[in-house]
């Protein structure tokens, strides 16, 4: 005695077999079973013009990021890329520095002393050009005086000493 699914009765034989064909059909079915449509959120009911185009409607933006959030995204992948590329060249120019011998420092430092040899030549003779051709004697005119005396005073107390010379 079969019972009613959703009744909990027992079925009449028109209902078993009833049930017992949209089983059997339900399992042996060789079609895909139909798609549900679900309605957008968003139903625009306003009719339809006759011809021609349809006026835009206006449909309201849900973003996840605000515009602010997404630029700074943006920004920082780019920081974060130059600062990849930085760190990527001071790592070839510390690797290539950690291989140097002693001809590599001379033939690099070579082009240097030669620009400092040519700017101290330049130097010098422009200090030699403005430098006066004819050189003045320093005469100086009065009495000079000798002193030769000398006080020395000396002050001892206690854990410090003072010593004062004085010449007049």
């Amino acid at each position: 005695m079969d019972f009613h699914p959703t009744a909990g009765r027992p079925m009449s034989d028109a209902e078993a077999a009833a049930e017992a064909k949209r089983i059997m059909d339900a399992s042996f079915r060789t079609e895909e079973p139909p798609v549900r449509h679900f309605p957008t959120s968003f139903r625009d009911d306003t009719p339809l013009p006759a011809y021609g185009d349809t006026p835009p409607v206006h449909q309201p933006d849900h973003r996840i990021v605000p515009a602010w959030a997404a630029g700074i995204a943006v920004a920082s992948i780019g920081v974060g890329t130059g600062i990849t590329g930085i760190g990527c060249g001071a790592w070839l120019v510390l690797q290539g520095l950690a291989s140097v011998t002693l001809t590599s420092v001379l033939m690099g430092t070579l082009p240097f002393a030669a620009l400092a040899m040519v700017a101290t030549a330049i130097g010098g003779a422009i200090n030699n050009a403005r430098s006066t051709t004819t050189r003045t004697t320093h005469v100086y005119q009065g009495s000079v005086t000798h002193n030769t005396r000398v006080t020395n005073t000396s002050n001892q107390r206690g854990m410090f000493a003072r010593t004062r010379n004085d010449v007049r």
